[in-house]
């Protein structure tokens, strides 16, 4: 029994990234409007797609390092929040923003540390 519990924590949080970071690079596909030039298009991709370069970053280095991911996932769920309250004028839509984005970030976060936690003992 302890082997799948081991086996579940240690690919939980790296499925979810993986599945994550694709959910962010999918909504980076807003930038197709019609009337934009191929190099509005190019440059609107890479702007949205920085979240997801710095995070499949995170990932590469934490699935060996359990501990970075723990912390940068954490640290994005953060920045997220601050970042939509920043720039929101309603906070009711700011949190329903923060819930899905942030909440994705800090669950992840979480099984990282649970991960690392077991792989000290």
């Amino acid at each position: 029994m302890e082997n799948k519990v081991g086996k579940f924590v240690y690919w939980t949080p790296r499925i979810l990234s993986i599945i994550f970071i694709a959910f962010l690079a999918l909504m980076s596909l807003d930038v197709f409007t019609e009337g934009a030039s191929f190099w509005q298009i190019l440059g609107g991709l890479f702007m949205h797609n920085i979240p997801v370069f710095i995070l499949l970053a995170v990932l590469l280095i934490s699935w060996k390092y359990e501990i970075v991911g723990a912390i940068a996932f954490f640290l994005a769920g953060l920045l997220y929040i601050f970042l939509v309250f920043r720039g929101a004028g309603d906070w009711r839509m700011a949190l329903a923003w923060s819930f899905q984005i942030s909440g994705m970030a800090f669950l992840i976060g979480g099984f990282f540390l649970a991960n690392w936690i077991k792989k000290k003992k």
